[in-house]
């Protein structure tokens, strides 16, 4: 099953890498064609990957061009702020944004629906009612699914006082904001469970991994973190992995790349939040499409989250949600 499970990593990897190197089409192959401009909050990582396979099969499904862009920098909110400007300076049909700040793209939202230009926001919320639809995991629900799991991974250890510590990842987005509002209301009525460190990593693995380093460091009874996203949940387990401490300090985790899924496997990581990238980018065209056409979409759909442990990993409802590209 281990080999299988390691195929099937390999199987990601190639599948997102060869996603990141196919061409966008040519939009003056067919000037009929709608364009669809897909706008996410950084240019790189399996999540936000993830999300432009999924684009690019309804993309392919529905004859439609996407275009796929990002900042380089998660907190590049003005550098987003730009990307969505010049696409609607190009007319573009409908936009698709997982926006990098909460009120900050407030306004070239508006101005987009405006414009009539529908518009779909995915992953993280903006601060305005003035959009054709929201579809994302429901963050303060995943919030409260990791507290939960932390407690019951805690309370093996009943009557213990338990420092924990948590690694956010980009401060103004609201899913940040919500994941984190969840978690400290699940644990909120546990008075064994103590918040010793908080550091946000701005989405940056190598800081998520030094911030990792400098709050056991400082708080040497610590005995787990919780990281709210995947690039910060990697960092963590490379962390608490190098120090020999897997197991003793124990990690809930966000989202399922392929190195997240082998520091489960090995036992750094205890539990995966598990979102559903793939269907997320998936719908958004889909409902830009329905949107373009004045067929009426959900104000709001729920893509859903898991909870995965290495012992119901195997089981094939959470290998689909796992390696949601293979057959």
């Amino acid at each position: 099953m281990q080999k299988t499970l390691r195929f099937l990593s390999s199987a990601f990897i190639l599948l997102y890498i060869f996603s990141l190197c196919a061409c966008t089409r040519d939009i003056s192959m067919n000037s009929t064609t709608k364009n669809i401009a897909l706008i996410v909050r950084m240019n790189n990582g399996y999540y936000w990957g993830s999300v432009k396979l999924g684009a690019d099969a309804a993309a392919s499904e529905f004859n439609v061009n996407v275009r796929y862009t990002a900042p380089e920098d998660e907190e590049d909110v003005e550098g987003q702020i730009r990307l969505v400007n010049s696409e609607l300076d190009q007319k573009v049909d409908a936009l698709i944004l997982a926006a990098s700040d909460y009120n900050a793209l407030v306004g070239v939202t508006e101005r987009a629906y405006g414009m009539h230009v529908p518009v779909i926001i995915i992953d993280s919320e903006v601060n305005t009612k003035k959009i054709n639809s929201y579809i994302a995991t429901d963050n303060y629900n995943a919030g409260i699914m990791a507290g939960n799991q932390l407690v019951k991974i805690l309370e093996e250890n009943n009557g213990e006082k338990h420092q924990i510590g948590i690694m956010n990842f980009v401060k103004g987005t609201r899913n940040a904001e919500q994941r984190e509002e969840g978690l400290l209301k699940a644990i909120s009525q546990y008075e064994d469970i103590k918040i010793v460190a908080k550091e946000y990593c701005s989405s940056d693995k190598k800081l998520a991994f030094d911030l990792t380093h400098k709050i056991i460091s400082e708080n040497s009874d610590i005995c787990a973190i919780v990281a709210l996203n995947a690039i910060s949940s990697e960092g963590v387990a490379e962390a608490i992995g190098e120090m020999n401490l897997a197991g003793s300090v124990k990690i809930i985790a966000f989202d399922s790349t392929p190195n997240e899924i082998d520091y489960l496997e090995k036992g750094v990581i205890q539990a995966l939040i598990t979102q559903n990238p793939f269907s997320m980018g998936y719908l958004s065209v889909k409902y830009a499409v329905d949107a373009i056409n004045g067929v009426s979409v959900r104000d709001y759909y729920d893509t859903g989250s898991e909870i995965i442990t290495k012992e119901n990993m195997y089981l094939p409802q959470n290998q689909r949600l796992l390696f949601p590209f293979i057959k």
